[in-house]
């Protein structure tokens, strides 16, 4: 069964126009397809174009001449529109919450509920999932302006949700609907087979039984029909546009879009037709794969530069539910590659749970490191550009600690409750967090990271190493007794321990986690030689699929003094579209030869670096075993080359990060430390540690505070410390979440 997990992103079912505008949202599609529900799909027959009906004149259908791709952009453009950005505070300091209208009369009670729970943008989820014509359009976006309005009086700023590339015609299934009455049979995203993309209710709990869910092609006019949507939101006054997952959605179909316009724009871009069926040995379909990444990049630049063209100020957040794991090659959207993009758009990470009703209560050790990871990957695939991120909970407790993680990586929390997304785990607990985050927030998200150790996660091995049916979410994928909605399905292909790229990925960042060893992850779209400068130690795990311009910046970066440690039988043997290369790209730097028989390890000298090779994967073996000697095999050069300043003495489980600021040093500590090896009922006790930091030469403490949301008081607070032989040592306390500030004189 093809991956069918696009994120929890889910919502209340909402009204039709006149009833309640509580918006929908996704529901977590790995339980979707464990439960068999795909069994009652209805697809609409036949996979040729089929003609639309003359369409009513109010349905507001874009212009288009039926025998061409609608304008595309070939990358991006320049001009004002894309010119380099300095993000609003606001986007910078976010605190998100779901917000909507039942009618114009409740809008200020919203609004003033979210301020009082702390909330500093709302997310405004309202009809725009459905098909709507012109006059209902516009009519609507007359509430959305009187919203606006009224938020912006007591100092909120308001992000629009609008889905992407997903139409739902409400009763569409007997009655008229978008795929058989207007445009949709057209512009519908097909798979290679040629089958439509359209399916009715009972498949996903977005959307309602008796109702139609088209996906679009995003080169088909339907990119004219939306941007010019996206101009009428952008003309309410709204600060920001949040489109939703701008994907080739596989909840029903594999591998699209293989419609006529997807064949025009891929044929356009590479000059060849679209392969007939998915095959990994077929080097057409490994371009395919790529393909789509670019493809939906360019859309999502044009969405922003869209909504800028109205308003200059505006920006732009896309719902990215792909994250480090293998979900971005079946959906096409992987989030890396919008990193380098200029101008005002960034993502908001859908960063998913293990249970729907469940949250992470039954997580084990290893899952916990997942989500860790997840959150890491997320705040680096934002690059330089504010990370919002979906922070699910399902009881207070543990919902505030998913809520640290997020927050100690870096991202701004979007706090809701699952398996919906339109109400708060816990009022007073997301009121807590939240002026806990007002409170400290330049210490959260102003700092520089200064981890000397980066994580590669390469794109295109991802993509082309050991391809499977897991998407490698989590390393538990059976549910607990008595839990359901588990997110794996009872599949134990869908581990990440089942998967060679991932697993070893996922490995070292426990081994880093477990020692508590300040890190970053580096994602490979984009890779600039400025990525890589402030790393003394890169970790390349299972490294197989890189293009000649990443050989060249990994070259450099170890020639230039720089070490690496490279794990998995074939390191650096396939190109960037996963073909089999005649001689290894780094082979000068492994100091080997592909005709030569591999050896155990090694290390070779090249430059002014090192590099470290693992013909194994010790990460693999270390996320399913926590053996200690494969951690050794990936740590050993990071404590050589780049020993950390700022180190903990405590239970491995307590999460260590560290950023500056100034004349501070800013380190975050999570307390994971109640789960262990197997799933168990979720608890939080306070876990006791020593913090030592090796002061710079000639330096002295001036001060040190601890925060903590977990209290009732946010502020910092003066902590006792001691200064031996040029270390200061720091014994804490720390029950879900503290953050420790060094300032040094």
């Amino acid at each position: 069964m093809p991956e069918q997990h696009e994120g929890t992103e889910r919502h209340a079912t909402p009204q039709r126009p006149g009833g309640s505008r509580l918006g929908r949202r996704r529901l977590l599609r790995a339980g979707l397809g464990a439960g068999g529900a795909l069994a009652t799909v209805r697809l609409l027959p036949g996979g040729t174009a089929r003609a639309a009906a003359a369409p009513d004149t109010d349905h507001g259908t874009a212009q288009y001449d039926g025998s061409r791709p609608a304008t595309r952009n070939a990358g991006p453009r320049t001009g004002t529109a894309t010119t380099a950005q300095v993000w609003p505070d606001w986007a910078r300091y976010a605190r998100i919450a779901d917000g909507t209208f039942n009618e114009p009369a409740d809008m200020q009670g919203y609004i003033d509920a979210l301020k009082a729970q702390e909330v500093s943008v709302i997310e405004l989820d309202t009809l725009l999932s459905d098909w709507l014509t012109d006059a209902q359009f516009a009519a609507h976006m007359a509430e959305v302006k009187t919203f606006t309005g009224l938020a912006h009086a007591a100092g909120l700023k308001v992000v629009m949700y609008y889905p992407s590339l997903e139409l739902i015609s409400p009763g569409g299934e007997k009655g008229r609907s978008f795929y058989k009455n207007d445009q949709g049979g057209n512009w519908v995203q097909r798979d290679l087979a040629g089958k439509p993309n359209v399916f009715y209710g009972s498949v996903v709990v977005w959307v309602d039984p008796g109702d139609e869910s088209v996906w679009l092609s995003p080169n088909s006019p339907w990119r004219d029909y939306y941007l010019k949507r996206i101009k009428g939101v952008a003309a309410t006054g709204v600060d920001g546009i949040w489109p939703d997952v701008p994907i080739y959605f596989d909840g029903v179909l594999s591998w699209c879009d293989a419609s006529t316009w997807g064949a025009a724009a891929f044929k356009a871009d590479t000059g060849l037709a679209l392969p007939k069926a998915a095959d990994f040995a077929d080097p057409v379909f490994r371009r395919y794969v790529e393909w789509r990444h670019r493809n939906l990049l360019r859309f999502q630049l044009d969405i922003a530069e869209a909504g800028r063209s109205v308003n200059p100020d505006l920006v732009t957040f896309v719902e990215t539910v792909s994250m480090d794991y293998r979900y971005a090659t079946s959906i096409g959207l992987d989030g890396g590659y919008l990193r380098q993009a200029p101008g005002a758009v960034s993502q908001v990470w859908e960063v998913d749970i293990l249970g729907n009703y469940d949250g992470m209560r039954h997580a084990t050790a290893s899952d916990w490191v997942c989500l860790i990871s997840m959150y890491k990957y997320a705040r680096a695939a934002s690059g330089t550009k504010p990370a919002w991120a979906f922070s699910y909970g399902w009881q207070a407790d543990d919902a505030s600690l998913v809520m640290s993680q997020l927050i100690a990586a870096g991202c701004n929390p979007y706090e809701v409750k699952t398996p919906f997304k339109n109400d708060t785990v816990d009022a007073a607990m997301r009121t807590r967090m939240y002026r806990f985050v007002r409170t400290n927030q330049a210490k959260l998200y102003d700092p520089a990271p200064i981890a000397q150790v980066g994580v590669y996660h390469s794109a295109p091995s991802r993509d082309y190493v050991a391809p499977g049916e897991g998407n490698g979410m989590y390393v538990n994928a059976t549910a607990p007794a008595g839990i359901t909605d588990w997110w794996g399905g009872d599949d134990p292909e869908m581990s990440c321990a089942s998967i060679p790229w991932l697993g070893e990925f996922r490995g070292t960042v426990k081994a880093l986690v477990y020692a508590h060893v300040p890190f970053d992850t580096v994602p490979s779209p984009g890779l600039t030689a400025e990525d890589l400068a402030r790393f003394k130690v890169l970790l390349l795990p299972n490294l197989q699929a890189v293009s000649d311009a990443e050989a060249a910046l990994l070259r450099g970066f170890v020639s230039a003094g720089g070490t690496i440690v490279i794990t998995g039988p074939a390191p650096t043997a396939l190109d960037e579209l996963g073909g089999r290369r005649a001689e290894f790209a780094l082979s000068d730097v492994l100091g080997l030869r592909r005709a030569d028989p591999l050896p155990a390890s090694r290390q070779n000298s090249y430059g002014s670096g090192s590099c470290w090779y693992v013909k194994g994967l010790p990460g693999l073996s270390y996320l399913a075993r926590t053996d200690q000697a494969s951690a050794d095999q990936l740590l050993t050069a990071v404590r050589q080359s780049a020993p950390p300043a700022v180190t903990l003495a405590g239970d491995r489980r307590i999460f260590l990060d560290a950023r500056r600021l100034g004349a501070d040093t800013v380190v975050h500590l999570v307390n994971f430390t109640n789960f262990g090896d197997a799933p168990a009922a979720f608890r939080s006790t306070p876990a006791n540690c020593t913090l030592s930091y090796a002061l710079p030469a000639s330096a002295g403490v001036t001060a040190v505070t601890v925060a903590s949301p977990d209290g009732t008081d946010p502020a910092p607070k003066a902590v006792p410390y001691t200064v031996t032989a040029g270390t200061v040592s720091v014994p804490l306390t720390v029950a879900q979440y503290s953050v420790v500030t060094i300032t040094v004189g």
